[in-house]
């Protein structure tokens, strides 16, 4: 690479002409909207952020079908909360995350005006023969369901105690049958009045890969953080609420090139020529033919997936169950 002058600005350039790199996260959709537009917030984008101690929560408004294109996500809310703790084993700062997330989880019942003993489906998307993949059946795996015992509940419990059933449908691959149609059948047959969907997710950033957690009132379509596209878990489809949870836990190896090119350029400027070759087709030519699709994981990740299965479950436990104490839901887990 050649020598060329131009600062900061020589950066973005050079990191623009590198492609277009995976998200499943609105939060940096719109980081990339923003570098684009040289910093500006894009037109019909709300967006409030808050500090509770380690973790920082960023709360969005995509307000209509354009400013969804501006951004590449479908018009809703969403909130991501960002804590470096949830990569940690501190079982304290889980708890004070699960607190955080059960929070802006009871937000969104509340926004989406959901009756407190409305019965809920929580279904828990991905493949447990696969730890990346497997964070949404953990998950499941440690949900209070409660829809079975309704009549045996003590008085003193039913006012805050939820009808919760739980799913874990698998994977296309192994049953046969679009996760999205199971879903639907259940949905059909038990009626529940809202969904809340769990699912592994993608990153541009290596930073965000399980210290993330994105809640969004928009659904899911399974697989996404695999670069699948199945049957969509929406409202849409499933004509009800739906509150999807994702926490990345993968990036695409063509995000880490890019990331530590594009830290090279940002120390050094100088290392770009406005007439380089494309660095996409750079990057596209080391990592194929049998790379370009790779999926990159930390080694940890079978201890990250069950923490984070513990954090996401507790603060659903705890925001769908109000009769029930958070202590009690740390003693269940």
């Amino acid at each position: 690479m050649m020598l060329v002058d131009g600062g900061d600005k020589v950066s973005e350039e050079f990191l623009e002409r590198m492609g277009e790199i995976h998200t499943d996260l609105a939060l940096e959709s719109r980081e990339l909207a923003m570098e684009r537009g040289a910093g500006q917030e894009p037109a019909g984008v709300q967006t409030q952020t808050q500090q509770e101690g380690d973790t920082l929560i960023t709360r969005m408004l995509i307000e209509n079908e354009a400013a969804g294109r501006s951004v590449g996500k479908v018009p809703g809310y969403y909130v991501t909360l960002e804590a470096a703790g949830l990569r940690t084993r501190d079982r304290d700062k889980h708890e004070e995350i699960a607190f955080l997330v059960a929070r802006e989880i009871e937000g969104f019942i509340a926004r989406l005006q959901i009756l407190d003993e409305a019965p809920c489906l929580v279904v828990g998307l991905g493949n447990w023969d696969a730890t990346p993949d497997a964070l949404g059946p953990k998950v499941v795996e440690h949900i209070l369901v409660s829809r079975h015992l309704k009549h045996l509940t003590p008085p003193e419990k039913k006012g805050g105690l939820r009808p919760v059933s739980a799913l874990a449908p698998g994977v296309l691959g192994t049953t046969g049958i679009e996760t999205g149609e199971i879903v639907m059948g259940v949905v059909q047959k038990t009626q529940p009045h809202f969904i809340v969907v769990i699912d592994a997710l993608a990153s541009r950033s290596t930073n965000r890969v399980g210290s993330t957690i994105q809640i969004a009132d928009t659904g899911i379509h399974p697989g996404s953080g695999l670069g699948n596209k199945r049957i969509g878990i929406t409202p849409q489809t499933m004509g009800i609420p739906v509150i999807a949870i994702g926490v990345p836990t993968v990036v695409e190896a063509a995000t880490i090139v890019h990331d530590a090119v594009g830290e090279m350029v940002r120390r050094d400027p100088s290392l770009v020529h406005p007439k380089a070759v494309n660095q996409r087709e750079i990057i596209q030519r080391v990592l194929s033919p049998y790379l370009n699709s790779l999926i990159v994981t930390p080694k940890e990740i079978d201890v990250m997936i069950e923490d984070l299965s513990k954090v996401v479950s507790a603060a659903l436990n705890i925001a769908l169950h109000p009769a029930v104490s958070p202590e009690e839901v740390f003693r269940y887990l």
